[in-house]
This record gives C-alpha cells, structure tokens and sequence, in this order.
C-alpha cells in the first residue's frame, strides 16, 4: 500500500498522566505503519521542536525499538551517557535491557525520525528517572506507580 505521509494524520500530546505530558509538548507523529495497515509492527515519523523530547527515559520488557534521524541533530540519553545523533544514523533498543532512553531537541530547529517498534504483547515501560510504569492492555496503556498505585487524570 502506498502512503502520502502529508495524509497521514498528526499525533500530539501524550497518554502520560498530567505531570508527565509537558515533557513531550511540541512532538508530533505520524503513524505510517497503522496507515499502511501493518499489524505486527508500528512506523511513526516523527517531528521533534526545540526543546521537546521523544518521551521520558524508558525501556520495554517486550518490544524492541529502532530510531533513525532523517532531520536535524538530536541527543540520545542512555544508562551511560549522551551522544548527538544526526542524518543517518540509527540507534536500537532490545526488548528487556533496562537502559533507559530518549531522545532530546536540544537546537534551534526541528528534529525528523522514524520509530520503529514491534508489537509483542504483554509489553510494560519502566521509566528510571520518574516514579512511572506503563503497562499494556487491550484498551491502551495503563499507567501506574512503581508502588502499583494508577494514576488518576
């Protein structure tokens, strides 16, 4: 099936719970895969402004990820440190390893890549640097506390 990304609708805000949504304000998606009808795996282009970030510093238990910049230069945060990611180049994050990340607009300018992740069941997100886990379900993601606690919007 071919896609005209330009009809793709535009994804922005977050699910996060209130106190976490500012964090990703100014990132917008466009989820290819679900316009081109794929079912085992997503594809989102996704558009970063200055100062946003891609989500907060996370890692799943189940699905592996994959980022490639298109635009722009951007700051990947891992368990280890920072490294500038630019045009071409691609990062990958394997389902279980709790190494953390995300990516950060630190320019003056817009960031472009895609997001590449599967969609295995039963996933969860830990998130190291907030008191958040995300939990997979059947009617979307269910946020809680590490305590278990659900947030409450």
């Amino acid at each position: 099936m071919i896609i005209h990304p330009e009809n793709v609708p535009k994804i922005t805000g977050s699910k996060y719970p209130q106190q976490f949504k500012s964090a990703v304000a100014g990132r917008v998606k466009k989820r290819l895969g679900d316009a081109a009808g794929l079912q085992n795996f997503g594809v989102n282009v996704v558009r970063l402004a200055p100062g946003s970030c891609s989500a907060l510093r996370h890692w799943h238990t189940r699905q592996d990820e994959l980022i490639y910049v298109l635009e722009g230069e951007v700051t990947l945060i891992v368990n280890s440190g920072e490294q500038v990611l630019k045009p071409g180049m691609a990062a990958g994050f394997p389902a279980g390893e709790p190494d953390g990340h995300h990516l950060v607009n630190r320019t003056n300018a817009d960031v472009v890549y895609l997001e590449i992740g599967d969609r295995t069941a039963g996933d969860s997100a830990n998130y190291p640097d907030d008191d958040l886990i995300a939990k997979a379900s059947d009617n979307g993601w269910i946020f809680t506390r590490k305590n278990g606690e659900i947030y409450e919007d």
